[in-house]
């Protein structure tokens, strides 16, 4: 399950990973329900190359703010705590996968 992140939290915990998958999402949001069960084969597969994170956009605007988040859901990875690309929108497995792989 992956971890979820706030406001208090989010720089450190980011940062302190080498490689980290963001899910910018919001519970009212279909796209990012139907994304949920994709980033759990994701974790299930890739959880120890990279660490997947979700911040709900709702609760901690001002980290969706900083990033310039505008949808959800968004998806931000991260090395070494500096963002290296992002995705907007449901992506099926096999994108996310060959996205991940592309980025490491």
């Amino acid at each position: 399950m992956s971890e979820r992140l706030n406001k208090d939290n989010f720089d450190s915990t980011v940062k302190s990973a080498p490689f980290a998958l963001v899910d910018f999402y919001s519970d009212s949001c279909i796209p990012c329900k139907k994304l949920n069960p994709v980033l759990g084969d994701l974790e299930d597969e890739k959880g120890d190359e990279v660490r997947l994170f979700k911040l709900n956009i709702n609760f901690d605007l001002e980290v969706a703010e900083k990033y310039g988040v505008a949808s959800s859901p968004t998806l931000i990875l991260f090395k070494n705590g500096l963002e290296v690309d992002r995705k907007n929108g449901f992506q099926t497995f096999d994108i996310l996968k060959d996205w991940i792989d592309s980025n490491k």
